[in-house]
């Protein structure tokens, strides 16, 4: 007897009975208007325990169900994938090229879409750790259904250089993309920090609010967007708990934390509505002519970045400013800088190819120990 077949494109699939049983129970959903598509909506779904079914399928000519799911979609590995953030910025404000060797994103513009191809390759030589990310974000017109950020991660064997995995980009990058978020104000917000101010909707937007929400319990929580429908959306897909603003004004106003998470190229938060002493975390314009924030801000706050060499080449919000880098992250995890809790503080966060890199080795270890199991 042999054996079968195993399909190189995804595994492990559905057999056909269990595959046409799942596509009638779609296809039923679709009939009551309770169907959704898409990776953000079932990482949304995911994160509010709100899903009762979810489906992977592979790009595939018939569709095939794929049995299992990105493993960091799950709630639960926030607190895992926290400290491994926090140990690998602290590593690589060491600059020990045995711990970390990263070089800042090399960007291959995209004219003709609007946009840039990033690649974010990174080597942990002491953990064994090779890994890099492409990412590709583009500048939307209004209206557009066209996704903004598109990402896909590898992981490589150092020793023989062969692909060990490649994952979807994009729960990877929401997810440690929030949680260092997380990290700057578990170091820089003030004591007892009670609102905090989500500028943006979308993918980003949301993942900040379900792990700032997951490590902090703030008193109330506040979003806001150019587009009306997408603040009552993001309310919804929230699941209560938070107050859509009519304007960024009225979200930032005495706000303890702050986040942008937009993809405006001019300011959206300015340094008159920020209450002293407040803590933002600014995510979005990553590139040296976009900002989120205005010159006021950014020259009376202390600011802290991922990679001070990224900021200085990457983001316009530094560049344009003229603001001071004040230091890394990883500074102050390790001592060498102080969190100035007291003060206004902006964390500029561009992201960095060790933070995937210990992300991506995160799923691939639990995912590696449940395939392991008898």
């Amino acid at each position: 007897m042999t054996e079968p077949q195993v399909n190189p494109k995804a595994y492990p699939l559905a057999d056909a009975t269990l595959t046409k049983t799942i596509l009638d129970l779609v296809q039923q959903a679709s009939n009551y208007k309770q169907l959704r598509k898409g990776a953000n909506e079932a990482t949304k779904t995911l994160n509010r325990g709100i899903a009762e079914f979810i489906v992977m399928a592979a790009d595939a000519e018939p569709l095939e169900i794929i049995l299992h799911l990105p493993l960091l979609c799950e709630d639960k590995n926030v607190p895992d994938l926290v400290p491994r953030l926090e140990d690998a910025l602290g590593k690589f404000s060491r600059r020990d090229s045995a711990e970390v060797l990263q070089p800042v994103r090399t960007a291959v513009p995209l004219q003709k879409h609007s946009g840039f191809m990033g690649l974010m390759p990174t080597y942990m030589e002491n953990d064994g750790v090779l890994s890099t990310k492409f990412v590709c974000f583009y500048k939307r017109e209004k209206g557009s259904t066209l996704p903004a950020v598109r990402a896909t991660v590898v992981l490589l064997d150092p020793e023989c250089g062969n692909i060990k995995a490649v994952m979807d980009g994009e729960v990877i990058t929401a997810m440690r993309t929030a949680a260092v978020s997380a990290i700057s104000a578990k170091l820089l917000m003030a004591p007892g920090a009670e609102v905090l101010a989500i500028l943006g909707t979308g993918t980003q937007a949301l993942s900040h609010f379900n792990v700032f929400t997951e490590m902090f319990s703030f008193k109330e929580v506040r979003v806001w967007s150019r587009t009306k429908e997408k603040v009552e959306r993001f309310v919804r897909s929230a699941g209560g708990g938070v107050r859509g603003c009519g304007s960024a004004e009225e979200a930032a106003r005495g706000a303890d934390v702050i986040v942008t998470v937009t993809g405006s190229t001019e300011p959206v938060l300015y340094g008159q509505w920020v209450k002293a002493g407040a803590h933002v975390a600014a995510v979005g314009a990553c590139r040296p002519d976009w900002r989120e924030l205005d010159d006021v801000l950014m020259k009376s706050a202390v600011v802290y970045a991922d990679s001070r060499e990224g900021a200085l080449s990457e983001s316009g919000d530094v560049i344009l400013s003229g603001a001071e880098v004040f230091a890394e992250l990883g500074d102050v995890i390790n001592g060498t800088k102080p969190a100035e809790r007291e003060k206004t503080t902006v964390f500029k966060s561009l992201g960095m190819g060790v933070e995937d890199a210990v992300s991506a080795q995160l799923v691939f270890d639990q995912w590696t120990s449940k395939e392991t199991k008898p």
